[in-house]
């Protein structure tokens, strides 16, 4: 049955261009995307997977379901309904997604509110503010993870000093893991071309204190010579699970953070996703919820200087023909 009133090709770029916004590890921008008539076909760039870090590819198709989610909200935001598929092939497992553009909906002013969230989320690595956030945008930021059929849980003190804990120590084992130097490397070694990656501007600065678990992406960048700073003694920290811990969920789970993250910058909160503890298996199953659930990301929470841009691949280069 044919589709009434579906975006023209062109809304369709501007929606995947939307789309590349998403955050992934390392800023390694792990999808492909193609356009016909009625939708978008969103794929796994396998060629970008971090191997060291993420062997089985679960961190891959959590940032290629962040990228999902905000196509579906662009289309969303162009007044049409997007109905998505995940995994539609069966034969085609780099096929994550389908998302066809629907019939007109006009869109609400929450959805104008997340769409305008899009180019201004950043990952933000520096220190934030003690204050300390509200009971009502914690509930907000549930909620997005909900919709999305995800659970945030935030951590009280003991909680809080267990996730801290855990995050330095999986820190210390990655940094000896062999060829995490030379993966760090490749995706933060400057050039004038690259678009993708780490850049110096995003890196941010060491914890004087050593008790926030921030990646040190310059690790074999000696001459950047990072300046510590003192960070927020108590952080928020949530974790984001899934009930499910399958290719899917994977997937799912990237949509619900990227509603999460989107939320929090519509709430003015900075985050910063602490991948370290779900890196490491025995972390990650000591981060599962009294339920069971997978932990699939931590999360710090809080109010912080506007974080800087990190750059993106070009249209062309992630579009396919």
């Amino acid at each position: 049955m044919a589709r009434s009133a579906a975006p023209a090709a062109l809304s369709l770029r501007d929606c995947v261009a939307a789309a590349t916004m998403a955050p992934s590890l390392h800023n390694s921008q792990p999808w492909l995307f193609s356009i016909d008539a009625d939708g978008v076909d969103v794929r796994a760039d396998r060629k970008r997977q971090l191997d060291v870090l993420d062997p089985v590819g679960r961190e891959l198709l959590i940032s290629v379901g962040a990228a999902l989610f905000t196509l579906r909200l662009a289309i969303r935001g162009t007044g049409h309904r997007p109905h998505h598929r995940i995994f539609p092939d069966p034969d085609d497992p780099d096929l994550v997604a389908r998302v066809d553009a629907g019939p007109p909906l006009p869109p609400t002013p929450a959805v104008e509110a997340l769409v305008a969230a899009i180019p201004r989320r950043h990952t933000n690595r520096w220190p934030f503010a003690p204050s300390v956030v509200p009971q009502d945008a914690l509930d907000h930021l549930r909620d997005a993870a909900r919709h999305e059929g995800a659970g945030l849980e935030v951590a009280g003190a003991v909680a809080r000093t267990t996730i801290l804990g855990l995050s330095e120590a999986a820190d210390r084992m990655l940094k000896v893991r062999h060829g995490y130097r030379a993966e760090i490397a490749r995706w933060t070694l400057p050039s004038r071309r690259r678009r993708d990656g780490v850049p110096p501007t995003a890196i941010g600065p060491w914890d004087a204190l050593e008790t926030m678990p921030i990646r040190d992406f310059g690790l074999l960048q000696p001459q950047l010579r990072r300046a510590s700073d003192r960070f927020e003694p108590h952080p928020t920290i949530a974790v984001l699970s899934t009930d499910g811990d399958d290719e899917r969920d994977w997937v799912n789970a990237g949509q619900a953070l990227q509603r999460v993250l989107l939320t929090a910058t519509w709430l003015n909160l900075a985050a910063t996703p602490i991948s370290q503890p779900v890196e490491i298996p025995m972390a990650r199953e000591l981060l599962a919820d009294a339920a069971g659930r997978a932990a699939q990301i931590v999360l710090r929470l809080g109010y912080g200087r506007p974080a800087a841009a990190t750059p993106r691949r070009p249209l062309d280069e992630v579009l396919l023909p």
